[in-house]
This record gives C-alpha cells, structure tokens and sequence, in this order.
C-alpha cells in the first residue's frame, strides 16, 4: 500500500486485496450502492474491482484509492480517478463511495478535494469527468463543492446521467481565488 496524500481526517491510500473483507462490507449495502453501474457487490465482486485498481494504478498511476480515517484505520470507502470509457472516448472520471455511517460528515467533500490536488497538480491531468444521475442528490452537491458546474446530460448504461467536466486550469482559478477570498 502506497500512501498518496493526507487530509485533516483522512489517509488516502491505494487500495489492495488486505481491503476485500472492509470494502465488501461498504460496497454490500445497498443504499451505497444505489447509483452503481455495478450495484451491490459481494466478496468476489469486490476482489474483482480491486484488482482492476491494481491495474489502473499499474497502467495509469491513478485509480480508485482508499479512505481511511485517521485515528481509527477504518476504511470509510474510495475515493480516486480513473480511465471510463463515455460515449466510445477514454475519460478519466471521477468515483468515490463512502459506508453509510460516515455520511453527511463532509469527508466526501475533503476527499474529493484532495483527490482532484494529486490528479491535477501530480499527475498532470488535462480535465477529469464525474458522472452523476440526476436524483442523487448528495453526490451533486459534493461534485458542486469542487467545482464542477457545467454538465451534458448523455446516456451512461442505459441511464440518464449528468457528465461535468472540470479542466486543469479551472482547477487552478478556483484554487486560486478560494485562497484570494479566505485571505481577505
């Protein structure tokens, strides 16, 4: 496990087969996992997704990466970028899921925030995407948060979705003059 980054709550991580027996337990309920392409995923389908982590973060150097709250060492969920495939062209999307008890608390918020630091400033990413269906409300307001604001509305398997894109420099600005703003 390679650590990536801190924030005030949060160790981000990469993720490994150690984490199957945890994140089974987050990515088994269903409200968690109630606006997943995948859905509900048991302990087979979990290993599955993390090993396609170890891949991505082997091809890429991104993918989906733990939270674990620091303190604790709970795993809370994911939080990462990584290659999607949307309308036949490689993206790299944004994705995060959080166990139910550690919602509401603004840790998808802080992650996000962290994530998309390493994603632009690290790794050099051009624009990343989130992809939201329109009814799930909490996962909006985090991607607002970040600055996502513009959206397509597109067809994502089979479902109507909401694509934001948010581009390196828009990044920047908005760093930028939430640092102007708070400093005042």
């Amino acid at each position: 496990m390679v650590q990536i980054c801190e924030t005030e709550r949060l160790v981000i991580r990469t993720l490994s087969l150690n984490d199957v027996p945890e994140l089974t337990k987050i990515l088994s309920d269903p409200d968690v996992m109630k606006h997943s392409i995948r859905g509900v995923c048991d302990e087979a389908a979990t290993r599955r997704f993390i090993d396609w982590c170890l891949e991505c973060y082997a091809s890429h150097r991104i993918g989906p990466w733990a939270l674990v709250e620091k303190g604790t060492d709970k795993l809370v969920g994911f939080c990462g970028v990584s290659p999607e495939e949307v309308n036949g062209v490689e993206e790299i999307g944004l994705g995060y899921r959080l166990a139910k008890r550690y919602w509401g608390m603004g840790l998808a918020t802080e992650a996000v925030q962290a994530v998309l630091s390493v994603a632009f400033s690290q790794k050099q990413l051009a624009s990343v995407v989130v992809i939201i269906e329109p009814d799930n409300g909490a996962s909006l307001k985090v991607a607002e948060k970040a600055g996502f604001s513009q959206f397509d509305t597109i067809e994502f398997h089979s479902r109507p979705v909401r694509l934001y894109r948010l581009a390196q420099q828009q990044w920047y600005a908005l760093q930028s003059n939430a640092v102007n703003v708070t400093s005042v």
